[in-house]
């Protein structure tokens, strides 16, 4: 634990930062394994879907979590198993 009270901050920063992008990177998790399990069920609804999906990934970009090349590689995956399975 550190002395000085500059570091003592931002420790309890840094673990704020690490508990907000640990929640929002599961939600884009959780919202991609959600769409590919509707896809190999129901590819109809899968498009409702791959909005909610593609709409958390763009979350994550803006509150600096994910890399926006990174999220459009994610968007772009995830459309090609869309085309895919209609």
């Amino acid at each position: 634990m550190p002395n000085i009270k500059s570091a003592m901050k931002r420790v309890k920063v840094s673990e704020k930062k690490n508990l907000r992008n640990r929640i929002v990177k599961s939600k884009v998790k959780t919202a991609v394994k959600k769409f590919e399990s509707e896809v190999a069920v129901n590819a109809a609804n899968a498009g409702a879907q791959y909005s909610a999906t593609t709409s958390a990934i763009d979350k994550a970009v803006i509150k600096g979590i994910l890399h926006k090349n990174a999220a459009n590689r994610k968007k772009a995956r995830l459309a090609k198993k869309l085309a895919a399975a209609q």
